[in-house]
């Protein structure tokens, strides 16, 4: 059982990206996927999750109108699509799976992935 996510890198103050979280050995659709980050010297915060009815629930306030989950059955994989994104968004972001509900708590979350990093700066 993997997670993969991918899409990290280097973008400009108020542009945009879409980090990918792929899956193997598990079937994401079943599942409620979190995305969380972790800026240096933070701690892992929410983002946001998408659960297994493809209702969203936002954990950040800064991202709420900035942030945006979706999947594709068919590739096995979650999106977050992000915008308008601020040198503040700058951290590692993992996506991670749960069998239940949405939860806020990453402790929650059994499955996670790697991380992918984005930096936001001209």
């Amino acid at each position: 059982v993997q997670l993969q996510a991918s899409g990290g890198g280097l973008v400009q103050p108020g542009g945009s990206l879409r980090l990918s979280c792929a899956a193997s050995g598990i079937t994401l659709e079943s599942y409620s996927i979190g995305w969380f980050r972790q800026a240096p010297g933070k701690g892992r915060e929410g983002i946001l999750c998408i659960n297994w009815r493809d209702g969203i629930t936002h954990y950040q306030d800064s991202m709420t109108n900035r942030a945006t989950a979706s999947r594709d059955n068919a590739k096995n994989t979650v999106y977050l699509q992000m915008s308008r994104l601020e040198p503040e968004d700058t951290a590692v972001y993992y996506c991670a799976a749960t069998d239940t509900w949405c939860r806020q708590n990453p402790d929650d979350y059994n499955i996670w992935g790697q991380g992918t990093l984005v930096t936001v700066s001209s």
